[in-house]
């Protein structure tokens, strides 16, 4: 794995993202970098189709130090499609990140960087999600351990082929590399948040809502929550397939086709 597409959901200015890249170039990939010219977090796996999409070549630096770089203004997955369907770039392996913070449990439905390794996957590409454990109001950010984390993952899957049809979504807990105690390869766990509106005044009187909440975890053994949790580095492969494949195979299922079947051309008889 030679070539790596690298996006984010933070921006092409974020630490994380450029410390990545910096790593990644040291040890020898040939790189694209694609990230939004602003924070898009939370943005999921949307994609822009209301307006035509921009990207403009980074030529500072201190952003682009040895490898080619760009800024979109649309979503982290509008990046994957520009450094692909525009920019021509055919990657090994898509990784988006470093995320400023967790991307755990139900959080990777919300996340713009979990979704944008999901569009490299639908792509077909091997991808990766990686995120850091922490808060932007954390004094200290170790980016620096994540990247490492990938650069690791990386050298395995030189020799071990990620599975086709998953990424990987990494979290990686906010601590020197030191302090880590492990690498587990984790479900995905439960994540709850509790009193998520808070209701705002506007200055002119109004009432706008606050989204968020205060977190709950289920630290079930085996999850990403519980890993992280306990300073390991969780590693949790996802696939894309939604099918219950459970009700789908069940003796009801014929039943319920041919239940709704007839009572549509009831419908329709009737009509």
């Amino acid at each position: 794995m030679k070539k790596i597409l690298i996006v984010n959901d933070d921006g092409i200015f974020a630490a994380g993202i450029q410390i990545l890249a910096r790593k990644l170039h040291i040890e020898g990939y040939d790189l694209l970098v694609v990230a939004p010219d602003r924070e898009r977090s939370a943005s999921g796996h949307s994609m822009t189709m209301d307006r035509p999409l921009h990207i403009k070549r980074i030529e500072n630096n201190l952003l682009a130090d040895g490898f080619t770089a760009y800024s979109c203004d649309g979503t982290p997955t509008d990046c994957v499609i520009m450094g692909i369907d525009v920019l021509g770039f055919t990657p090994d392996i898509v990784i988006s990140g470093i995320n400023c913070g967790p991307n755990l449990g139900d959080d990777i439905t919300y996340s713009g960087t979990a979704c944008a390794a999901m569009e490299g996957l639908v792509y077909g590409y091997p991808a990766m999600a990686l995120s850091l454990v922490c808060s932007s109001r954390d004094a200290e950010k170790y980016y620096e351990t994540a990247a490492d984390a990938a650069a690791a993952i990386l050298g395995w899957l030189s020799s071990n082929p990620m599975q086709e049809g998953i990424f990987y979504n990494v979290n990686v807990p906010n601590l020197p590399l030191q302090e880590i105690k492990g690498v587990h390869l984790t479900c995905k766990g439960k994540r709850r948040y509790h009193d998520k509106i808070t209701a705002v005044k506007t200055p002119f009187g109004d009432t706008a809502y606050w989204v968020g909440g205060t977190i709950e975890d289920d630290l079930d053994p085996g999850s990403d929550v519980w890993a992280v949790k306990h300073a390991n580095i969780s590693i949790t492969p996802v696939h894309l397939e939604m099918t219950c494949f459970d009700a789908f195979k069940a003796d009801k299922a014929t039943a319920m086709e041919k239940t709704v079947f007839e009572t549509l051309t009831d419908c329709e008889t009737k009509s």
